[in-house]
């Protein structure tokens, strides 16, 4: 497997543990009767336990846009030492971003975002 899918794959496992953790951090303020309803009736996060379903919330957002890329890329047969580092961009940055978000830091995690954004788009622009 290439770097690029493993990467892709890792970001896969960061976005599964980005989940376990705001399901963590939302049980002690909606209990888990609410979280095994249907939710019928939404309740507001908030603090934490808010800023972590929303950095959920961006991190699937980042997903959709990062692994086309990638298999774009992987069907193309075109990946190089640039789309390496592209990817290791995105996924360092979505960690931060990640962090960041919890922490409520929000100038240095909007950095943190346009970094994994830009890398992003300049792998669609290598696939072009």
């Amino acid at each position: 497997m290439s770097n690029e899918l493993t990467i892709l794959a890792l970001y896969g496992l960061l976005v599964i543990v980005i989940l376990l953790v705001h399901v963590l951090l939302a049980l002690p303020q909606v209990g888990l009767s609410y979280l095994a309803s249907p939710r019928d009736n939404e309740v507001k996060l908030t603090g934490t336990a808010g800023r972590a379903l929303r950095s959920l919330e961006n991190a699937i957002a980042a997903m959709v846009l990062f692994a086309p890329a990638v298999l774009i890329l992987q069907a193309q047969g075109t990946f190089s030492s640039t789309t390496l580092l592209m990817a290791q961009i995105f996924l360092v940055a979505r960690v931060l971003h990640w962090l960041l978000y919890l922490a409520g830091l929000p100038w240095v995690r909007t950095a943190a975002w346009l970094a994994g954004f830009l890398a992003t788009a300049y792998l669609y622009i290598l696939a072009i």
